[in-house]
């Protein structure tokens, strides 16, 4: 049974920035949260920096003591910094703020303007590539109809696919509900250093909440090659794997969402292998290699397709330049539709 809280609470929001050597771009995070009216709090946790990211965050203060800073003095991941946060969060909503992104002023207005029935609600993100960002403004239309997403929907906008752009669901960062949080004990799973996100929406899902997704109302994120979730170390997806192995444990699940987790699981073993059958060609050459490979015969065709990939990334030159245009994370069809 779905789990709605009554809509009473007015706009009260914490905005939380887990933040690691991120002294170039925090302070315009940090400005463009409190710069939205709704914002009650916004905690920046120092997962261990080794650069000003503490100074830089605490200049961008407005003055009206809603900035807190908290430092932790060995790195954690993002997934501890932000349970470190809700640990002293106050506000009744929380919403996550990556260190590189930035919110659009009156994002979490627009958001909140959306009928109030949800436990976790977000917008469409805007991704933008260096010079581009000038352009993200025509793209923000505000909430329109939100969609609700399933169990099964959701893990399944998070299922790998070959020659496709990231469209993961997530990669989302909606408002939450802190009480709903509190009331099922759900925090960021600290085992993990990549889908972090994920794990926390497919709980919050599995616990009965009402996720809905909005059109854009001024979420951007920059999109760049070296940042954490666009690489896969190896132990990291191994964890991602075991996580939905944990899940398909559980009772309760309808047959839909097994399948789609089930999906997920083995995309991301594939992936996992890859990178098994790459560690051991760099640590033991490619006979050793080659015998790792054998072991995993489900993942050859994965295998296959991402090295031939590789290799034309290197001969070709990429389309996609720092002045490319502005896109949606999930853009409208068919990922974005009411759940029947």
């Amino acid at each position: 049974m779905r789990s709605v809280q009554a809509q009473s609470d007015g706009a009260d929001v914490c905005v939380i920035i887990a933040a690691r050597n991120a002294e170039a771009t925090i302070a315009h995070a940090v400005a463009s949260a409190l710069r939205q009216p709704e914002v009650a709090e916004v905690i920046v946790v120092d997962d261990a920096s080794a650069d000003r990211t503490s100074a830089a965050a605490e200049a961008a203060g407005d003055g009206s003591g809603r900035l807190k800073l908290l430092r932790l003095t060995r790195n954690a991941g993002p997934a501890a910094a932000r349970n470190a946060a809700l640990a002293v969060a106050t506000a009744r909503l929380i919403c996550i703020l990556d260190a590189d992104d930035y919110f659009l002023d009156g994002r979490l207005g627009r958001l909140l303007s959306a009928p109030r029935n949800w436990d976790l609600i977000a917008d469409d993100i805007v991704l933008v590539r260096g010079n581009a960002a000038s352009a993200v403004a025509g793209l923000v239309t505000g909430p329109g109809q939100p969609q609700l997403l399933s169990l099964e929907t959701f893990v399944a906008g998070n299922t790998g696919r070959l020659r496709e752009h990231r469209r993961e669901f997530g990669f989302l960062k909606p408002i939450m509900r802190r009480s709903f949080l509190q009331r099922h004990g759900l925090r960021y799973d600290e085992r993990l250093r990549l889908g972090e996100d994920y794990a926390l929406y497919v709980e919050a899902l599995a616990a009965g909440a009402v996720f809905a997704v909005t059109a854009p109302c001024g979420y951007v994120a920059i999109e760049r090659a070296d940042s954490l979730s666009a690489q896969h170390r190896t132990d990291d997806l191994a964890a991602i794997v075991a996580f939905d192995e944990a899940m398909l444990s559980r009772t309760g699940l309808v047959p839909a969402s097994r399948r789609a987790l089930r999906a997920h699981r083995d995309a991301t073993l594939r992936k996992w292998q890859h990178r098994r059958v790459l560690d051991r060609r760099r640590s033991h050459g490619y006979v050793a290699a080659l015998r790792e490979l054998l072991h995993a015969p489900r993942a050859w065709r994965h295998i296959l397709s991402a090295t031939v990939d590789a290799k034309l990334a290197r001969l070709v030159p990429s389309r996609v330049s720092d002045g490319a245009a502005p896109r949606l994370l999930l853009g409208p069809g068919a990922l974005l539709r009411p759940v029947r």
